[in-house]
């Protein structure tokens, strides 16, 4: 997968998840030669119990933090581009503060956190990284004090309820058994929705880039059961209106096209999602001519629709749908 999807899906999983606990800016903007920082937070005044069902993730989210998440193990060259971001926002408070006549306080600088899927020796012992095992447990390795940073090498870090919220950010066996425990949790855990709500939206991401790579494949295998149980939850869900709306009629033929509809509008509704998410993801905003081509998709499978929305152009979609 290249960087784009990964990197849009990372944004918006952290800010989804850290938004309840202080104020969060994706893609801050910093000078063109420093570039962007992914994530920008600095946490609420008022203590929250969102920190304690985040573990790790809301244990970094307890102080202003830099936020750079990477697909692949972080690089020396990229190691230090980070720093550079965050040396510049340390510098600009600085400014602030002393323009304000306030002093600065190190505490309340803010600290980057590199969340990398691995992190070789070379870049740990050549940081000079250390762990901190009894108050952030394995794979946190810290920097120097007054550097501020911190590497997360999240294939290092145990699988236990605490780290699952960063490990849904990592690569291959690790992220495939943090969507199986996502999977696991209780149906009313609202993180639950959130995480797999933002995966799926990946998955559309993936499938319609061509020639996607191996470990892409791998993903979607992995989120295909979670899409599907969309699926049949969408359809429960109908199958459950319908029923009380054929009770409320109190009459069984009523009770028994109800079922039938709520059944198929679970399912429709369920579909029109998966295709307008395509086409969005494809085309952008849907005109009126996407609008219109969604109709008669409806009326196919998506074993048949999602091949014709990742292959075929615009133009012959609405050619083959609508002219």
């Amino acid at each position: 997968m290249t960087r784009f999807p990964y990197d849009q899906f990372a944004k918006d999983y952290l800010e989804e998840l850290l938004q309840p606990l202080g104020k969060i800016e994706t893609s801050k903007t910093v000078p063109a030669e420093i570039r962007e920082i992914d994530v920008y937070f600095a946490p609420s005044s008022q203590p929250t119990t969102d920190t304690i069902q985040l573990g790790l993730l809301g244990q970094l989210a307890e102080k202003p933090a830099l936020i750079e998440p990477f697909r692949n193990a972080v690089k020396i060259s990229e190691m230090r581009s980070c720093m550079n971001k965050l040396f510049y926002i340390i510098a600009d408070i600085e400014r602030q503060n002393k323009r304000d006549n306030i002093p600065t306080q190190e505490d309340d600088l803010p600290k980057l956190w590199i969340l990398s899927p691995t992190a070789s020796t070379t870049i740990l012992d050549g940081f000079k990284a250390s762990l901190d095992e009894e108050n952030w447990g394995a794979g946190v390795h810290f920097l120097g004090d007054y550097l501020k940073t911190v590497i997360i090498a999240i294939h290092q870090l145990p699988c236990t309820p605490e780290t699952l919220w960063l490990r849904l950010l990592g690569k291959g066996r690790v992220q495939q058994r943090a969507i199986e425990e996502l999977e696991a949790l209780p149906q009313n855990n609202p993180l639950r929705d959130k995480a797999i709500d933002l995966l799926l939206s990946l998955k559309t991401q993936i499938e319609i880039r061509q020639n996607p790579e191996e470990e892409d494949k791998e993903l979607l295998m992995n989120l295909s059961p979670i899409y599907l149980e969309r699926l049949a939850a969408a359809e429960q869900k109908g199958r459950n209106e319908g029923i009380q709306e054929g009770r409320n009629e109190g009459i069984q033929q009523g009770r028994n096209e109800g079922i039938q509809q709520g059944r198929n509008e679970g399912i429709q509704n369920e579909r029109r999602i998966v295709i307008e998410n395509l086409l969005r993801a494809r085309f952008g905003a849907l005109d009126d001519e996407l609008e219109a081509i969604i109709q008669p998709l409806l009326a196919l499978t998506p074993e048949e629709f999602s091949p014709l929305l990742i292959q075929l152009s615009r133009e012959e979609l609405i050619s083959r749908f609508i002219r």
